[in-house]
């Protein structure tokens, strides 16, 4: 092979073709030149000792960089609104659709469910969830006027690739969320945003996780954006994502009390994490990132649940997150923290900046108080100490944060 200009020069073996005696002749193939322009400081660890550990501190610059240019805050006679340049042009058709179908995989499934409920509100469309792998395996009905958003990272993800072959071939208009441009998803998809967190290189997704959730709240504000019924709220959440990389600074502040928390649960087996509403997702992302890598048992569980079977592994001894913070649950989770409590649960509680009071059952349970935003954006912030926590507990238990057991950064096969 002989590379010249960009250009590729494939000699062929001769050989005839199908019609007989002709011989192949070299064929040129063009190919794109794609030029990497990153910082050397964006693939070095800096002052910290694990990759993840860096990118969990990198998120209020990576929240910023992903909306950097995308909120329009106009005067008083003009609105707030949000511009995605990458769905400008089918953002009509997205509006008339019959659904919205949300597509991923693992980390990338999760950033989607925690965004399922605004996307609903704003854009009075019915949103479904679909794991890729289950979606190709069961043949899902998939329609012309349906809009498939297919989320991911790296956007190579081969189960998300798949899934996204069988929504091309049924018709629907195929939308790409991901951190990677030029990536197959970014290519083969209709439209799409890139979420611009910059370069993750620990296997366990931090940075990322957060920018996609942030990216489909904007999402969400973009297709809800001609409707008037819902004006105060899209600029009462725009004017939460300017705040936001604030919030996540100051919830990082928290580093050493989440390494303390973490110290007291090396030697565990298992751990709880219940959410509910909006934190559903974050109890499923938490729950996710403490057995990547720190090699323990933990389960995500929707808490209206809790009856339904789980309630019947509480004891002292089983460690259990519950997710409390100010939103429409809050006064159910309140009543799960309750019943818990009665069954000896041994609790870790997180709740808005002041509620410690509210939430508390007693000296065995710990509260970890996080600043309060607008509720469609609390999984942010929420999902921080959660990170932290995994981080902390691999470390403490020796394992490699960075290199997970058996696991990879993008996962190419089925």
């Amino acid at each position: 092979m002989k590379k010249d200009g960009g250009v590729s020069i494939l000699k062929l073996d001769m050989a005839k073709n199908n019609r007989g005696g002709t011989l192949s002749r070299p064929v040129s193939v063009q190919r794109a030149l794609s030029i990497l322009e990153m910082e050397v400081e964006q693939i070095n660890k800096g002052k910290y000792e694990h990759y993840m550990q860096k990118e969990i501190h990198e998120q209020p610059e990576s929240v910023t960089t992903t909306m950097r240019g995308r909120l329009i805050r106009g005067g008083s006679s003009k609105a707030k609104t949000v511009l995605l340049g990458g769905l400008k042009y089918h953002l009509k058709t997205i509006r008339r659709s019959r659904r919205i179908v949300f597509i991923g995989c693992g980390t990338s499934c999760n950033a989607a469910l925690a965004a399922r409920s605004i996307v609903e509100e704003l854009s009075g469309i019915p949103v479904t969830m679909e794991i890729a792998s289950d979606l190709v395996d069961r043949q899902g009905p998939i329609y012309r006027e349906d809009t498939a958003v297919f989320v991911s990272q790296l956007g190579g993800t081969a189960d998300t690739l798949l899934a996204l072959e069988y929504a091309l071939e049924n018709g629907a208009l195929c939308v790409g969320i991901t951190n990677t441009v030029g990536s197959e998803i970014a290519r083969r998809t209709h439209c799409g945003v890139h979420i611009n967190a910059g370069c993750e290189i620990g296997v366990a997704s931090t940075k990322a996780y957060t920018s996609q959730i942030i990216v489909m709240a904007m999402l969400a504000l973009a297709i809800g954006g001609d409707t008037l019924s819902n004006q105060a709220r899209r600029e009462v959440i725009i004017d939460g994502l300017v705040d936001l990389p604030c919030k996540v600074k100051e919830v990082l502040k928290l580093d050493n009390e989440i390494k303390d928390l973490a110290k007291l649960l090396i030697a565990e087996q298992s751990l709880l994490v219940f959410g509910r509403g909006y934190n559903y997702a974050t109890a499923l992302e938490g729950a996710l990132k403490v057995k990547e890598v720190a090699l323990m048992h933990s389960e995500g569980i929707l808490a209206g649940e809790m009856k339904h079977g789980p309630l019947a592994l509480v004891d002292a001894n089983l460690p259990i997150a519950v997710i409390a913070t100010r939103d429409a649950c809050f006064s159910k989770q309140q009543s799960v923290i309750q019943q818990l409590n009665a069954r000896k649960g041994r609790l870790i509680v997180m709740c808005t900046k002041g509620d410690a009071a509210s939430v508390s059952v007693g000296g065995s349970c710990r509260v970890i108080e996080v600043p309060q935003v607008e509720d469609c954006l609390q999984p942010v912030v929420n999902v921080v100490p959660l990170q932290l926590l995994a981080y902390h507990l691999t470390v403490l238990r020796g394992h490699n944060v960075d290199q997970p057991r058996n696991l990879a950064k993008s996962v190419t096969t089925q």
